[in-house]
């Protein structure tokens, strides 16, 4: 398995991220190839993370690409930066 990470930080409005996420970023992410999971998390103090599962690396890389066309498209006014991203193959799972 093979995840990615991203974490944007400067969230103007986290309960509004998060629904126009799980409307519409999560039937977008279950779609990609390989597909296991998807967690989008309000760390508190306006960051949020995501992390994306994937059975490769192939799908957690296009979910990094569709998140940036996501974002731009719907929420470059609640997440202003870019994000932080981290990737790497999974290595211990429960």
């Amino acid at each position: 398995m093979y995840a990615a990470v991203r974490r944007y930080e400067g969230v103007t409005d986290p309960a509004e991220a998060g629904r126009l996420v799980n409307e519409g970023f999560v039937p977008i992410v279950r779609q990609i190839a390989g597909f296991v999971a998807y967690y989008w998390v309000d760390a508190g103090d306006g960051v949020m993370v995501s992390t994306s599962v994937f059975q490769d690396r192939a799908g957690a890389e296009e979910s990094v690409a569709k998140a940036a066309d996501f974002v731009r498209g719907n929420l470059a006014a609640l997440l202003p930066n870019p994000p932080q991203i981290m990737a790497g193959d999974v290595v211990a799972f429960a």
